[in-house]
């Protein structure tokens, strides 16, 4: 569980850094990766919340 933690912890934190590439160089490509990484850690946070509900349920 602490590595799920730790692995959204760090995706949020990288869409965060290439939010703010994008806001101070204006290129798209950090835009891009910052999508791609968000949209990551919303998969890994949606699969975490999963295996807690399963845990509860079992």
């Amino acid at each position: 569980m602490l590595l799920f933690r730790w692995l959204i912890l760090l995706l949020l934190l990288g869409a965060v850094v290439s939010f703010t590439f994008y806001v101070a160089t204006g290129q798209p490509r950090f835009k891009r990766y910052g999508l791609r990484t968000l949209k990551w850690a919303l998969i890994a946070g949606f699969g975490f919340f999963a295996v807690l509900i399963l845990e509860r349920l079992a």
